[in-house]
């Protein structure tokens, strides 16, 4: 029996107001990235309220499944990163609650909006864009708002064969309406018949029903080309008219009015999977067939080719073709006969050429309307996967990064959803081309974003460090071998004094025993390669005396003497495994060694590790006299 309890309720409260406010916030952000890429067609149209809140609401309904994914990794990034924060967390852990457990409820919930984003992508969404673009183009064909500007050329009615009228005003007198040193290009009739209007002034207002202007001019002259009175002349003549007072009408419709959009339906993006399915299967058809007349063309005429059975013996005999002596036949031809025949051959050639190319363009074109059909629809499913997908990385990281707010997860989600984006848009794009196949170009985001899923998720359940500097720190020094600095201070509390009497002592059998090994293995020198390479030993001598150092820079440290603390501050941190062989295994470090570039490099490694080896032990020598002459002096 499924019971809610309060944990469950409290996480899921926490989770779904996040949620909403990062769905607005991405929701915004698409909005605002698709208006930047349509303003052009809606600054200076004169839209009215209604027009825009239709355009916002239409694109909110559309760009709704692509924010979902990203709104769902950045509020599940925030919310688990609270919960770590506050340490709500680890209160759960304490008492027994696995991070599985806490995450149960929303991967319900994640599930619930995947399903929400796969219905918006499949009933809700098609129709939206379609009344989003239809909009869009209705916008592109309306009208520019009347606003003449000073010194430049404003075209106007713009038609299929291009802009009618160009108007140029020198100056404007906003408080009187006045338009001061017009000129009217009218191209209504063709580039090669246009009127040309000047006057010094004049005025311009909208008729009622706003489809056209009236121009009052005053004082000007009107040029008109008469090339179609006189076709056969070369000077062209024209009429010249000059007027005091002049009115004119230009075609301006200024209401906005929605265009048909049918056109629109064939575009893939605007079908849900029902039609998406018919509409393959009919292109499959459609194509084939056309495919199939194309090929039976091509061997009739191009190739010559009867299809023949072995049973066709007739036919056969009357289709062989003997061989020809081509060089007899152009030795007793005229020069002229060899010319039209190369000529003939030429022109049959290329027209088939040019007949195959085309056929060539009408499939491909009809191949790739086929592979935009199949991205659209497995768009959909990989879409509404991605929610899921990301919720179990941003789960995840939040608990391991445990950071809440607008902060880090912010920049962490920016990172990841870029990485997604790019991925996705390449393989969708190479999809439609063909460059690759279409399940791999539509799936390789999910074939990407699906391991590091299951990889945070791993990790945050095991309370592994994978975002731990200090782990990184620790392996970057072992490889470069970088030593960290002791950092002794004074104790506020001691609660046993150093024996220096003992001490004393140890450091001498301390020294005795590094001046020994510097003796007896001579680090100073070059290793032997062969003896490297084939002996995995460890040095269990230099671990004794490191661990014999440490227990004695411990005991020292809660020396109350400064200068003693200063002195033990000096002691170098040995690295115990360094100077002997790369590997623990004797068979790899012999496969290294084999390979003479890679054992190379290891070898003046472990050289350079044994000379510092050699200057740390006369270091601890050093050290270690120093601490016995400070010991005297405080005995």
């Amino acid at each position: 029996m499924l019971r809610i309890k309060k944990l469950d309720i409290f996480v899921i409260k926490s989770f779904i107001l996040l949620f909403i406010g990062t769905t607005f916030i991405c929701l915004f952000i698409f909005m605002m990235q698709f208006l930047w890429r349509r303003v052009d067609d809606m600054v200076g149209k004169g839209l009215d309220l209604i027009v825009l809140a239709k355009f916002f609401y239409y694109s909110a309904l559309a760009l709704w499944p692509t924010s979902a994914p990203l709104a769902v990794l950045l509020a599940s990034l925030m919310t688990f990163g609270n919960f770590g924060e506050r340490f709500e967390l680890i209160a759960m852990k304490a008492a027994g609650i696995p991070l599985t457990k806490v995450m149960r409820p929303l991967i319900i919930f994640t599930v619930f909006v995947a399903g929400l984003s796969f219905y918006f992508q499949n009933v809700t969404g098609p129709n939206a864009q379609l009344k989003l673009y239809t909009l869009i183009y209705s916008m592109t064909q309306a009208s520019p708002e009347l606003d003449i500007p000073e010194s430049s050329f404003y075209q106007l009615g713009e038609g299929n064969e291009g802009v009618k009228y160009n108007l140029y005003v020198r100056k404007k007198d906003k408080k009187t309406g006045m338009l001061y040193n017009v000129m009217i290009y009218n191209f209504s009739d063709g580039f090669e018949n246009a009127h040309i209007i000047v006057a010094d002034s004049g005025k311009m207002e909208t008729t009622a029903d706003k489809k056209h202007l009236y121009l009052h001019l005053y004082n000007g002259e009107q040029f008109e080309n008469l090339r179609q009175q006189n076709t056969g002349s070369q000077n062209v003549p024209y009429r010249r008219e000059s007027f005091v007072s002049k009115h004119t009408l230009i075609d301006f419709d200024s209401n906005f009015s929605m265009q048909d959009g049918s056109f629109l339906t064939v575009n893939p993006e605007f079908k849900g999977m029902n039609k998406l399915r018919e509409d393959i299967d009919s292109l499959d058809v459609r194509y084939d067939s056309i495919g199939r007349g194309y090929y039976d063309d091509a061997m009739k005429r191009s190739y010559n080719s009867t299809p023949l059975t072995r049973f066709d013996s007739i036919q056969i005999e009357k289709t062989r073709i003997t061989r020809l002596d081509m060089d007899s036949l152009l030795a007793v031809s005229s020069r002229n006969t060899v010319e039209e025949a190369y000529g003939e051959a030429k022109r049959k050639v290329e027209m088939t050429a040019s007949d195959l190319s085309i056929k060539s363009l009408t499939m491909n074109d009809g191949n790739k309307l086929i592979r935009r059909h199949w991205v659209e629809m497995n768009k959909k499913f990989t879409l509404s996967l991605a929610c899921i997908i990301f919720f179990f990385i941003g789960a995840p990281l939040g608990a391991i990064i445990r950071k809440g707010g607008l902060g880090m997860p912010v920049v962490v989600s920016i990172i990841i959803f870029l990485i997604y984006y790019i991925i996705n848009s390449m393989g969708e794009r190479a999809a439609k081309n063909g460059t690759w196949e279409i399940w791999f170009g539509t799936w390789i985001s999910t074939f990407v974003t699906l391991p590091l899923g299951i990889f945070f998720t791993y990790k945050a359940t095991r309370d592994s460090a994978v975002f731990n500097a200090d782990v990184y720190m620790e392996i970057i020094r072992k490889m470069f071998g970088i030593r960290t600095q002791r950092h002794l201070f004074k104790k506020e509390v001691i609660i046993e004094d150093p024996d220096y009497a003992r001490i004393d002592k140890d450091l001498d059998a301390l020294c005795q025993e590094c001046e020994d090994y510097m003796r007896t293995h001579r680090l100073d020198r070059l290793p032997n390669y062969v003896r490297i390479f084939t002996n995995n030993e460890k040095d269990s001598h230099i671990r004794e005396l490191s661990d014999k150092l440490e227990s004695l820079v411990e005991e020292l440290g809660n020396s109350k003497d400064y200068r003693v603390l200063q002195i033990t501050n000096t002691y170098p941190v040995l690295l115990t495994n360094a100077h002997k062989s790369p590997f623990s295994n004797r068979w790899l470090n012999m496969l290294v060694g084999i390979a003479v570039p890679v054992g190379l490099f290891f070898y003046l490694r472990i050289w350079r590790f044994g000379l510092r080896l050699h200057k740390d032990l006369q270091q601890i020598v050093t050290t270690s006299r120093n601490l016995q002459q400070r010991i005297k002096e405080l005995t």
